[in-house]
């Protein structure tokens, strides 16, 4: 694999910080790899409609490009019978990345939603368990400023659960990003406030989720670790079912949690007419539905959006117990 260095990416944009880098990482392939061309040109062809709700938007996106991620198979034994397209050993020779710390390497992802979208993996081949990456997490998206920086599960929307990584999307494209600031104001639950650490409740959302802010790196990841330990299954060492974006603006770092209770809804398995082939990970949960085909493009309905959130996002009770026991840390 190359490994770009700032000389290399210089004709391709500015490199001054590893967000500006990032950018003329994806230029670049954009002009030496021609699957990435000929999707980020794609990208500009693809439709979209958009459904109001009272004070937030759904919008979804037409994206025949993102047919192999909506339908992977994240079953063991397919996952063990394929090659790890995240491992360096498989990946493209045009695929070329930036080194980010001892364990991860930024890439440019060649099927994207994004005017500028990063898959972002471990060298490693290790599980997509975010426990023992906060820190990176946090960091990451800390050093991505003018990106999100996005964390799928593995049975929430990754299609690699077998190898850990991070994806990045470019900043204000997803409609929860513009929506943020007046949620939190004006529809949020305040749950905690201590130690330079806010958590807000959002119940009235379609779909349920924690707002966490914070500007000191420690209080927060040991948080999001106490969270997750909530969230875990009872006598289970298996990860919660979440989705997680992170901003970090003027110091702060605003972190949205999304806890799940089912990865595909009914309508993903459902026959004929009645199907609507929907795999919400992160960058639906944000409010931007991905569809692969058309068909279930030009069917989609209000009432469809939400079922489909209302199925995939924690039940009222099952949050209404979270809160309560977040309430309870210190």
């Amino acid at each position: 694999m190359t490994y770009l260095t700032h000389n290399d990416l210089k004709k391709y944009g500015k490199t001054y910080s590893l967000s500006v880098l990032a950018v003329a990482l994806v230029n670049h392939q954009k002009a030496n790899w021609e699957l990435a061309a000929n999707n980020y040109r794609l990208l500009k062809q693809v439709r979209k409609t958009t459904f109001n709700f009272d004070y937030f938007r759904i919008d979804c996106q037409f994206n025949p490009e993102r047919i192999k991620s909506s339908t992977a198979d994240t079953g063991a034994q397919a996952i063990q019978s394929r090659p790890c397209f995240l491992c360096e050993d498989n990946r493209p020779m045009e695929q070329a990345g930036i080194p980010y710390g001892n364990d991860f390497v930024i890439l440019c992802n060649p099927y994207p939603i994004f005017s500028y979208q990063l898959t972002i993996p471990t060298l490693r081949h290790i599980p997509q368990l975010i426990e023992d990456h906060i820190s990176d997490f946090l960091n990451l998206s800390k050093d991505l400023q003018d990106f999100t920086v996005f964390y799928n599960g593995p049975e929430c929307g990754a299609s690699a659960p077998d190898h850990f990584h991070f994806q990045a999307g470019i900043r204000d494209i997803l409609p929860i990003e513009e929506e943020l600031s007046i949620i939190q104001e004006e529809k949020a639950e305040a749950i905690l406030s201590h130690h330079d650490l806010k958590i807000y409740a959002v119940c009235d959302y379609l779909r349920k989720m924690l707002v966490i802010r914070s500007s000191q790196e420690k209080i927060l990841a040991q948080t999001l670790k106490d969270i997750l330990w909530l969230l875990k299954p009872h006598n289970s060492g298996q990860e919660p079912m979440i989705n997680m974006l992170a901003n970090y603006k003027s110091g702060v770092w605003h972190i949205t949690l999304f806890p799940r209770s089912v990865g595909r809804p009914s309508e993903y398995f459902a026959e004929d007419f009645d199907k609507i082939l929907v795999s919400p990970a992160a960058v639906e949960m944000a409010g931007l539905m991905i569809l692969p085909r058309e068909e279930d493009f030009y069917k989609i309905t209000k009432e469809n959006l939400i079922n489909i959130y209302r199925q995939v996002s924690i039940s009222n009770d099952d949050f209404r117990n979270l809160l309560e026991q977040i309430k309870k840390l210190t």
